[in-house]
């Protein structure tokens, strides 16, 4: 009988210590939600050490849907408040919903470019909304610039219409296939302005451009490349043919990519084109099937988080490690693939 017992017990403590190892390795990932806002954009990233950063809050309406998507997608992730909020320009489809989801989670600091910049309605009325909910604690940044977080660097690329001119460490090398692009109009919207931001944890770096246009993706890269390589790229724009100008994106020469497309927003056939034919790319993963386009410039559907026009919200997520490997889960479906470095 004391055998049994003892027997028992040491298959306890091996229960334990796999599950204490379990933990162990999931507290020293970075996780990145990429939440189902409909076209807009809202991704939550959470440190090894419980800090959170949402980069924009989707839109306003709808019930609360998309505040209470990203309080569940923070849930998730263990966090009950946001330290930062970044918001990477005042139109409606990214900052829209910081009124209700200020009511739903704490929020520490926001973090902007400064002043709406567009001569239009909508976005003087949605950055007037957003200055009545972040008074308490606000953060401008410029081009250069860090956002002071553990575990993670995130270094500001763009704002306000501005970019780095200084190419980053192990950057700055020509990129030659900038003479065989023309270079975009001047695009006078706040898209220009957006806030766009290089995340590095370890060697794992994730580039997030907001909804930067073609012209300004061109100065980043062009006639040398100011940012580098990296594992893995939002799309930008929500995948549109306004951007994802193929001088950055080859430039960036990411592993993976994701689009934060919606049903009826985003994933435009050129832009889609661009993005997979990428040297180097090994998947691009798409937050919803996009229903505009055709089955040719949709990814399979073991990669699409949503796929029916009226979903239920599903998010894509990523964990990344310092050495560069990092997973992608859909949670539609619990697909998963990993990536090395």
């Amino acid at each position: 009988m004391r055998s049994v017992v003892r027997s028992f017990m040491l298959q306890v403590l091996a229960c334990t210590l796999f599950s204490a190892a379990v933990l162990s390795a999931e507290s020293k990932s970075l996780q990145i939600f990429f939440v189902d806002v409909e076209g807009g954009q809202a991704t939550l990233i959470v440190t090894p050490a419980g800090q959170s950063m949402l980069i924009d809050t989707g839109w306003p309406g709808f019930g609360g849907r998309d505040a209470g998507r990203i309080a569940s997608a923070a849930k998730a992730a263990g966090v009950d408040r946001i330290d930062y909020l970044l918001v990477t320009h005042f139109h409606r489809d990214h900052v829209g919903g910081v009124t209700q989801l200020a009511s739903q989670i704490k929020i520490g600091t926001f973090v902007d470019h400064g002043p709406n910049m567009e001569d239009a309605a909508d976005p003087r009325e949605d950055f007037a909304a957003y200055e009545k909910v972040a008074h308490s604690k606000r953060l401008t940044v410029k081009p250069g610039d860090q956002i002071p977080m553990k575990d993670i660097n995130v270094q500001v690329l763009t704002a306000a219409g501005e970019h780095i001119n200084a190419a980053l460490p192990g950057a700055g090398q020509p990129n030659p296939i900038c003479a065989l692009e023309p270079e975009a109009d001047v695009d006078p919207t706040e898209n220009a302005r957006s806030l766009g931001t290089l995340i590095t944890f370890g060697e794992f770096r994730f580039i997030d451009l907001g909804d930067l246009t073609k012209r300004k993706e061109r100065n980043l890269v062009c006639p040398n490349n100011l940012i580098g390589t990296v594992d893995l790229y939002l799309t930008t724009h929500h995948g549109l043919n306004q951007s994802n100008a193929k001088v950055i994106v080859e430039a960036l020469h990411p592993r993976v990519s994701i689009m934060n497309n919606g049903a009826h927003k985003g994933g435009s056939p050129d832009a889609w084109e661009t993005i997979r034919k990428s040297p180097g790319l090994q998947d691009l993963w798409q937050v919803h099937y996009a229903m505009d386009s055709d089955k040719a410039h949709n990814v399979a559907e073991a990669f699409i988080a949503n796929v029916d026009e009226k979903c239920e919200g599903k998010y894509i997520r990523v964990t990344a490690e310092p050495n560069g490997r990092f997973t992608v889960v859909n949670s539609r479906n619990g697909y998963t693939k990993t990536y090395s470095k």
